[in-house]
């Protein structure tokens, strides 16, 4: 690796089209990081990255031969740099009780979002130690507290946050490895879950004692303080984001 390319900050985003994932890219864009997004789709539009690269995660994680493609896209647009930042952001949510769920939901939903963030990191591992480089794996609160019908979702985000621990001690001091939790967070997928219900949309504004949603680009601004914060000695941690409600007891007044 040469001199010119160490000087070179490198950020690999997954799940970039999302609205996490748009405000992850433009954050560490805006600090002046080459950032490379990936998506299942095409290039989005009005997404600002230094590189694309189209990967399908569930596909990534069941086919050897169709990752090592992903794999080889990837370390083009590395071209020879190290990955200082991989931010595992990418996520389905397929939503069923124990009546419901099938073993094809079971799959998509561990393979997008367990699966496929280790084996990232594995095939990218000498790319992340090269670099000093870091993880952030972007979990949710549901890692701790769930509701009904987010069986397989809760589970896959329970085993992400179990994983970011486990890979702190298995990798010890050669990457670090951390973890976000956020709560409600104004996306398009969240607010999709409420169309026709506004009034449902402001009982879960009001459940959080900061009485709001949180905005993605308070989650990209934690993951940049994970990164780039001093905090190096900040390793296997699963920080939650949550304006308050995970502090919060139901029960009747």
């Amino acid at each position: 690796m040469s001199a010119a390319n160490q000087s070179i900050r490198t950020c690999l985003v997954t799940g970039a089209a999302g609205g996490i994932g748009r405000a992850l890219v433009k954050t560490f864009h805006e600090v002046g990081y080459c950032v490379i997004a990936t998506d299942i789709g095409v290039k989005p539009d009005s997404l600002t990255y230094s590189r694309y690269v189209q990967a399908d995660l569930a596909r990534f994680a069941e086919d050897e031969t169709y990752a090592s493609k992903v794999i080889a896209d990837l370390h083009q647009a590395l071209n020879g740099q190290g990955l200082h930042v991989l931010i595992n952001n990418a996520a389905v949510q397929i939503l069923g009780g124990a009546e419901s769920l099938t073993r094809q939901d079971w799959r998509t939903t561990l393979d997008v979002n367990l699966l496929a963030p280790f084996l990232l990191i594995q095939a990218l591992l000498p790319e992340l130690e090269a670099a000093k480089g870091c993880v952030v794996n972007i979990g949710s609160i549901h890692a701790r507290q769930t509701k009904r019908n987010f069986v397989t979702y809760a589970t896959s985000k329970a085993a992400l946050s179990g994983m970011t621990r486990a890979l702190a001690i298995d990798l010890g001091s050669r990457v670090r490895v951390n973890a976000i939790e956020p709560a409600a967070i104004e996306t398009e997928m969240l607010k999709a879950g409420f169309t026709g219900k506004p009034e449902i949309y402001t009982q879960l504004e009001r459940c959080h004692p900061q009485q709001r949603i949180g905005q993605p680009e308070e989650v990209a601004s934690l993951a940049l303080a994970i990164v780039e914060g001093g905090m190096n000695f900040l390793h296997g941690a699963c920080i939650s984001i949550d304006g308050g409600i995970g502090c919060r007891l139901y029960d009747p007044e």
